[in-house]
């Protein structure tokens, strides 16, 4: 693995520093004042300890006394700012990064999304950037501000003693050359604990997102030995790097140790010689251990190197990987009314499995309604997919209007298509917002119009706060039929060209059905539609009908002609049972 460069940990967060520049400035101001203090405060003590000895007047020593407490207390007030604003630039840079990696996240394809769970994004996302945010801070304070101590507290001991500077220099240096040397060695073992963490977060959220079905088969005693040897293999990476962090400690120690009797050792012998004062030999062991106090603060900071190796790596991975489906460099206009969708000659197949769609060919008249029917994993999900540009084909080309999909901008493209599914995705958010995704450009007027037309008056009428009723994450509170109006909802309030309905009623009680279909009735009105189902009654309404069989057309045609003939497929499912046949 490459070796960290703070060069890779800048190049992730400048773009994100560079709006606080005028922050950043104060902050690298106040900690060189804070360094100042800090090397000119032993100076007066020296003085004070020398001006005893000589016997000098007590009005000398008091003042002496109480420069010394009052540059302490502002040097605590100064550090105080350091921290207060080093925290903030840190904090305001990396949750910029965490907003640009989530949109990065939501624009890579489905294909990444499969390979990553939720938890493990969560992870990277959140987990990872605070490290990275923690870092930013000590980092400053820490790793920065100790180096310039270290170099003022050099210019000082030059000044007072050449000999004591030579040496303390020499010191200083073998002691930063012994950190770089161990720098990196447990950035291997850290990077694979953070990634062994994210599976372990993967998975607790796959198994509390169905903890039902787990319990109800009878999975428990699986999941729980999933789970040890999960976190079994976060301790044995975690085991690794804490030794290879012991190991870095213990360098450390031997180093501070010569360093102490280094001081007391020089300090003895230039007092011998009459060349020093008692004073000057207090500045060099006071001097020593502020040059040992940000040593040991490194170290500290290279043991946070070792995961923020780690977290950067990770990061910049995140970061560098790109979408399938690209943005086209200058978008085509689509049509703003419905138009012909067709399938050119479109193979397509996930990843590196068997292809799904081979040389499918198809064209869908404006405002004509497809009924789309098909066994599981017969390409139905597919075809929408496609449509939508959540994945592009492997060959041949998916047109609108006779405008190439891959030519449209992702953004206007999905302003024309609109997609309901049976699983319909609310936000713990108004429901104002849950129906617009936040688009304030809708208006009230629009909204409450929308919900008459669907008929969803009666519930409207039951909501405390109208419009401003805060919703439940995933529909709590609200019946199957109510979150499904909801998604019509959403969709006629877009105005879209082409509808696709993915099975979108079948989950519905026979009550609630007549609703929908009437809403689906209004919905698709001068609206091309693809309606994919598994119930007659739902394709009663399509002009079309066509049966997929292992991505292949195996029948297509009018619907009414297809039932009235006996040697059609259509025919011998309206006679079998759609449900029974294409469960």
């Amino acid at each position: 693995m490459n070796k960290l460069t703070l060069n890779k940990y800048w190049t992730l967060l400048s773009d994100y520093i560079r709006p606080q520049k005028g922050k950043f400035a104060l902050l690298v101001g106040l900690m060189l004042f804070s360094i100042t203090l800090q090397v000119i405060n032993p100076q007066v003590m020296r003085g004070f300890i020398d001006a005893a000895l000589s016997k000098q007047a007590e009005q000398t020593l008091l003042r002496a006394a109480l420069l010394f407490i009052g540059i302490a207390i502002l040097h605590q007030l100064v550090s105080v700012s350091v921290t207060y604003l080093g925290e903030v630039v840190a904090w305001n840079a990396t949750n910029a990064l965490r907003l640009n990696l989530a949109r990065h996240c939501l624009n890579l394809d489905l294909g990444f999304h499969n390979q990553h769970t939720p938890g493990e994004l969560i992870e990277r996302i959140d987990g990872d950037v605070t490290e990275v945010a923690t870092f930013f801070s000590q980092f400053v304070i820490t790793l920065l501000g100790n180096l310039l101590l270290i170099l003022g507290v050099l210019v000082a001991l030059f000044r007072e003693n050449l000999t004591a500077g030579l040496a303390f220099s020499a010191f200083a240096l073998l002691s930063l050359l012994a950190l770089n040397a161990v720098r990196d060695i447990a950035v291997p073992y850290e990077k694979a604990r953070r990634e062994a963490s994210s599976k372990l977060f993967g998975f607790v959220e796959e198994q509390l997102s169905s903890t039902e079905d787990v319990r109800a088969l009878g999975a428990v005693p699986y999941a729980l030995k999933r789970l040890f040897n999960l976190q079994r293999e976060v301790l044995r990476n975690e085991r690794k790097s804490s030794i290879r962090e012991w190991l870095v400690n213990n360098v450390v120690a031997v180093v501070m140790a010569a360093g102490t009797m280094l001081a007391i050792g020089l300090g003895y012998a230039l007092y011998h010689n009459g060349t020093i004062t008692i004073g000057t030999t207090y500045l060099f062991v006071h001097y020593i251990n502020l040059i040992e106090v940000p040593i040991w603060a490194l170290t500290r900071q290279i043991e946070t190197f070792q995961t923020i190796g780690a977290c950067v790596q990770r990061l910049s991975e995140l970061k560098a990987m790109q979408p399938a489906v690209q943005e086209s460099t200058q978008p085509a206009t689509l049509p703003t009314t419905p138009a012909a969708l067709a399938f050119e000659g479109v193979s397509f197949a996930y990843d590196h499995d068997d292809l799904l769609l081979d040389d499918f060919t198809y064209r869908l008249e404006p405002r004509k309604v497809l009924g789309l029917l098909g066994r599981t994993g017969s390409g139905k999900t597919t075809l929408t997919r496609l449509i939508l540009r959540l994945y592009d084909p492997k060959a041949g080309k998916v047109t609108l209007g006779g405008v190439d999909l891959r030519q449209c901008a992702l953004k206007a493209l999905r302003q024309h298509v609109a997609i309901v599914t049976q699983e319909v995705q609310l936000f713990r958010a108004t429901l104002r917002d849950n129906l617009t995704f936040f688009d304030r450009s809708i208006t009230d007027l629009q909204i409450m119009e929308a919900i008459r037309t669907l008929e969803l008056d009666d519930w409207y009428k039951t909501l405390p706060k109208g419009l401003d009723t805060l919703l439940e994450s995933g529909g709590k509170g609200l019946s199957a039929g109510e979150a499904q109006l909801l998604a019509f909802t959403r969709v006629f309030l877009r105005q879209p060209g082409l509808v696709i309905l993915d099975e979108a009623s079948s989950r519905i009680d026979p009550a609630t059905s007549v609703r929908i279909e009437r809403a689906i009735q209004r919905l698709l009105a001068g609206r091309s539609a693809i309606i994919i189902a598994h119930r007659l009654e739902t394709v009663e309404r399509v002009d079309e009908i066509m049966i997929l069989d292992g991505g292949s057309i195996a029948e297509h045609g009018a619907r009414q002609k297809l039932a009235d003939d006996p040697n059609s497929l259509f025919h011998h499912l309206l006679q079998t049972g759609i449900e029974e046949v294409l469960a």
